[in-house]
């Protein structure tokens, strides 16, 4: 049983159980000894972290994990989730590990691992080793404890991959182009990369100081972008999130497209190219219904899993499919990575630009998506809101209403105290109707 892991690792509050430098220690000496089962080979992890100041403890933390079981360390310093996965792979490493919390604010962090393929770890492996953790872990004599070492190109490795990933034919010349960064991970990278392949670049985000991360900026709030891209008169607006897995778009007019709207422009593309596999993408619950019959549209099928892009990723590789993503700006192109990857994304999207000539508004918008209200709850440490009779009864009251005219979704978050409550309906004064009762049902049993 799984009770560290969330649905993208282990993720708190850091100086807070489960996130203290202890807990990392002793979780870096399990996920060790659980991918150093055959001692007679030289093992070793690759550790990546975003700009929270609480990286410094973590990587450390880990570090003496992992070396403590005998795995050598190849540290990478601040670089993308994505980057992670890549050298992952491509340094033949066992495990990979990225110490950030994504998109969540600087006090929180987490950790995630990938296995030897650079794809996030199973459901089953992450147990495997909780259980390890909860036993006495065995160590490596002293004369097999593991080394360090910096690797100073890691993040030029994942510059030059992401590059590639644009067609050598074409350039950005002649485009203006604003990237948030979020001060976060990719504040070298992105606006490196966008440069070396000739776009003028308006960098926003892109000085961390260890506790701005994600703080007015990025994904999760692209208003500075958006002013950016208007102050500018820039052609697209990139904003990625702390650890740049995510991207949300800008057009020119400063306005928002999601997730939702990026899978349906390069599932589009890629169809029309005979380049989608399976002719299907892969989403979640959350997407909107207005994505579903977009694509059912344009003959193309929305397979929908759990939330998370790992669940995405699972069921991807599980149906052989290769593109996929959550309309909360995680866009996985398998293709190119293993994870979801804001910068390779919106390359993606500024390709669509230099090849049909179109401006960004007339791209990122490919739909009207049904009216859709999400409502975030916070709850008590322990408290079970979902399981009391009153949130019972005012969600199946809200499944009569809808029925037939929308849909209704009710989950935990996998890294916050969250209930979140989600719907949607054409009749927006249905929905909110719907959703207040629900939330406010929550918020009295929370």
């Amino acid at each position: 049983m799984r009770e560290l892991f969330g649905t993208d690792g282990v993720r708190g509050t850091a100086n807070t159980h489960p996130m203290t430098a202890e807990v990392a220690l002793r979780i870096g000496a399990a996920a060790g000894r659980y991918f150093r089962r055959d001692r007679s080979a030289a093992h070793r992890v690759v550790i990546g972290k975003d700009t929270r100041l609480s990286g410094y403890m973590f990587e450390n933390a880990l570090t003496a994990g992992f070396t403590s079981t005998g795995m050598n360390v190849l540290l990478l310093g601040p670089v993308p989730t994505p980057a992670v996965g890549l050298l992952t792979t491509s340094m033949r490493a066992d495990v990979g590990v990225m110490i950030s919390a994504s998109h969540n604010p600087h006090h929180d962090n987490g950790i995630k691992f990938f296995g030897p393929d650079g794809f996030k770890l199973s459901d089953e492996a992450e147990e495997e080793i909780e259980d390890i953790l909860r036993s006495e872990i065995q160590l490596a004599s002293a004369a097999n404890i593991g080394r360090a070492k910096r690797i100073d190109d890691g993040l030029f490795r994942y510059i030059e991959r992401a590059k590639s990933t644009f067609p050598n034919d074409l350039r950005l010349d002649g485009l203006k182009v604003v990237i948030d960064c979020a001060n976060g991970a990719a504040y070298r990278a992105a606006p490196q990369v966008l440069w070396e392949l000739g776009a003028e670049v308006i960098p926003v985000g892109v000085s961390p100081n260890g506790t701005n991360i994600n703080q007015g900026c990025g994904s999760t709030d692209t208003r500075s972008a958006a002013e950016a891209v208007v102050a500018h008169g820039a052609d697209i607006g990139i904003c990625l999130d702390g650890d740049a897995d995510r991207v949300m778009i800008l057009d020119e007019t400063g306005t928002v497209a999601d997730g939702d709207q990026v899978m349906a422009l390069l599932a589009a593309r890629s169809a029309s190219e005979d380049r989608l596999a399976g002719n299907t993408l892969v989403a979640t619950v959350m997407s909107n219904l207005g994505l579903e019959r977009h694509l059912a549209g344009l003959g193309i099928t929305l397979h929908r899993t759990g939330v998370g892009d790992r669940y995405v990723v699972e069921a991807m590789r599980k149906g052989g499919f290769n593109m996929g993503g959550e309309q909360s700006g995680h866009i996985v192109l398998t293709d190119y990575a293993t994870t979801g990857d804001g910068l390779i994304a919106g390359l993606q999207v500024l390709r669509e630009m230099v090849q049909t000539g179109k401006r960004a508004s007339e791209l990122a918008h490919q739909f009207t998506p049904v009216p859709q209200l999400l409502k975030n709850v916070r709850y008590a440490a322990g408290a079970q809101p979902l399981e009391a009779m009153a949130v019972k009864a005012a969600i199946a009251d809200a499944e009569v209403r809808l029925s037939g005219a929308g849909r209704l979704l009710i989950r935990k978050s996998g890294t916050e105290p969250l209930i979140r409550v989600m719907a949607e309906c054409e009749d927006e004064g249905l929905l909110e109707e719907v959703v207040d009762g629900i939330v406010a049902k929550v918020s009295e049993a929370g």
